[in-house]
């Protein structure tokens, strides 16, 4: 099973790699050359479609735990001044994605979206320490009745060159539904309240809806 946000891209990947691979036998006499280059192809349709599949999850749902958005590996694990939306000291939890991770995003906590916002930037990569500032991003705030306010924060990376989001302000939005989409990786902060019980440790793998990064 493939994103939406990938169909388009695997439709027209499709059509080159077989195009170029008619190309290939037709003009290419070689057959070591030719042989080469159809593999290359092949090797080049399975990196995209691994990029944009969504397999089917069991989500377990609950208002006292903050899911992971992505897939991926904890990279960081502190307090922090976030200056965007609260002004004030909080929790940051940020999970780093390869680009062979799953790419879709989702809403760590249900609620109520009060705060959407899409900032364009740089590409600088993900562990930079100012990508979290400087780099394309998207601010989503959604307030959950244990936590209050929860900011889950998409940035662009090196590679990945477009954020999608789907959160719309005053949009009443369930925990692990899509909240959007990366392509091609990156990384995604959230900003807890300082008291909030970590469920994670660093460089700890990580699935979207399914492991608890937190709770009350």
């Amino acid at each position: 099973m493939f994103h939406k946000e990938g169909y388009k891209i695997i439709i027209v990947s499709l059509a080159i790699c077989i195009a170029l691979s008619i190309a290939a036998d037709y003009f290419v006499s070689n057959s070591v050359i030719r042989g080469g280059i159809i593999i290359a192809l092949i090797v080049l349709l399975l990196l995209i479609l691994q990029f944009f599949r969504n397999p089917k999850r069991s989500f377990s749902l609950q208002e006292d735990h903050v899911l992971s958005p992505v897939d991926g590996k904890v990279v960081v694990i502190e307090e922090v001044f976030e200056k965007e939306y609260f002004n004030e000291k909080r929790l940051q939890i940020s999970v780093f994605m390869s680009p062979l991770n799953v790419h879709v995003t989702r809403y760590p906590v249900g609620g109520k979206v009060v705060y959407s916002k899409y900032h364009p930037g740089k590409y600088l990569v993900a562990w930079h320490p100012k990508s979290s500032e400087e780099n394309e991003r998207t601010t989503v705030v959604v307030n959950a009745p244990s936590f209050g306010d929860v900011l889950h924060r998409q940035i662009a990376g090196a590679l990945a060159k477009r954020i999608v989001n789907y959160a719309k302000e005053d949009q009443n939005v369930t925990q692990a539904d899509d909240s959007g989409f990366i392509k091609f990786g990156s990384r995604v902060d959230v900003f807890l309240p300082l008291d909030t019980k970590v469920n994670v440790t660093l460089n700890q793998k990580v699935k979207g809806g399914v492991t608890v990064l937190a709770e009350k």
